[in-house]
């Protein structure tokens, strides 16, 4: 479904929220954010993962692309702290779930290293979105 093994996603050009920019401002930056990856990878974006998971029918029929939520958010942002971030995911975390983390903090990237293990250990397999949207 992505191509050649690349699963590559739009978040918007600047991080907008829909409710604040408005459905016209919201597919601008869907399109151009699209533009600029598929000039880079010669790839369709397929992808979008909506900022503060904001979405909506009319959003997904005018962009045609296929939102990607999550079902558990770790809060890794507000904390910032490895053990938080492990707590949370663990005693909220079920199969088939989509578990929002974001590397840009050391210890998101510790508590995913963790969290990796334990999980395995508890029999949980690890997929790509589009396994677990489509197969």
């Amino acid at each position: 479904m992505s191509g050649e093994g690349h699963l590559i996603g739009n978040h918007t050009y600047s991080h907008v929220e829909l409710s604040a920019v408005g459905q016209e401002r919201f597919l601008e930056e869907l399109e151009r954010t699209n533009r600029i990856l598929e000039k880079l990878t010669e790839e369709e974006i397929l992808f979008v993962r909506p900022p503060y998971g904001e979405w909506n029918k009319e959003i997904e029929a005018a962009c045609s692309m296929f939102p990607v939520l999550w079902d558990v958010d770790s809060l890794d942002w507000s904390s910032k702290n490895t053990q938080a971030v492990i707590r949370r995911v663990l005693q909220d975390v079920e199969d088939g779930d989509i578990i929002l983390m974001h590397d840009s903090y050391l210890s998101t990237v510790e508590a995913a290293l963790y969290l990796i293990d334990t999980l395995s250990a508890q029999g949980y397999e690890f997929a790509t979105v589009d396994e677990l949207l489509f197969d």
